[in-house]
């Protein structure tokens, strides 16, 4: 699941016209090099939420078949239902094992055939160094397991492996992500992994620009 349904308002003016998912880097609308990176990867089908000037997105990117995948929308209302509602929305397009998320309004070169979900765990997040702009982290990476408290910290990469099952007892409605993952910190069932490679989240102007300036990348 490809998560594209914010509004961007931290990069406004740009994302007025145009949605973050379409904003380009090095030519390339940043959904692209997501959906090529997933096809290498071997997915086959991919689910994307879809809000602010969805219709744009559904256009640009259509059934899929230019990157040799099926696609499927997930519509949510004007007032987005936040990543967890989105996602809570969307499982029945996801199927009843284990699925992958990804934020759309980030930039990597992870290699998505890579990632797995221990057995025990609800769900197995992809854990970032902390960036300058987002210095305390999210969790705590201690011997595989994700924590709330603790050192050391890092921050989540908006890319995590989930079972439907962490969504057990949720209603439909607006809910934030944080709100499932809690329970599953308690329960000693919500694994991570540090990812050192090439990684960057697009939320602002400034870094959507430092992004385009680099030499080098994916």
């Amino acid at each position: 699941m490809l998560l594209a349904a914010g509004r961007g308002e931290r990069l406004r003016p740009l994302t007025d016209p145009t949605p973050k998912p379409l904003l380009e880097v090095r030519g390339k609308p940043l959904i692209d090099w997501h959906l090529e990176a997933l096809a290498r990867a071997g997915v086959r089908e991919v689910v994307i939420n879809l809000s602010w000037l969805g219709a744009r997105i559904r256009a640009a990117v259509g059934a899929g078949g230019r990157f040799g995948l099926q696609i499927h929308y997930s519509e949510e209302p004007a007032a987005p239902l936040e990543t967890g509602g989105g996602i809570f929305q969307a499982l029945p397009l996801l199927g009843e094992g284990p699925f992958l998320v990804v934020n759309a309004d980030t930039h990597t070169d992870i290699n998505f055939a890579l990632l797995q979900i221990a057995p025990a765990a609800l769900a197995q997040l992809v854990l970032v160094p902390n960036p300058a702009h987002h210095p305390r982290g999210d969790f705590a990476l201690q011997d595989g397991e994700v924590l709330e408290t603790g050192e050391p910290r890092y921050t989540y990469a908006g890319i995590g492996v989930y079972r439907p099952e962490l969504f057990a007892g949720c209603s439909a409605g607006r809910f934030p992500l944080l709100s499932v993952l809690r329970p599953a910190i308690a329960a000693r069932r919500l694994k991570g992994e540090l990812f050192r490679g090439q990684w960057a989240d697009v939320g602002s102007a400034e870094r959507l620009a430092a992004l385009n300036a680099r030499a080098t990348g994916v």
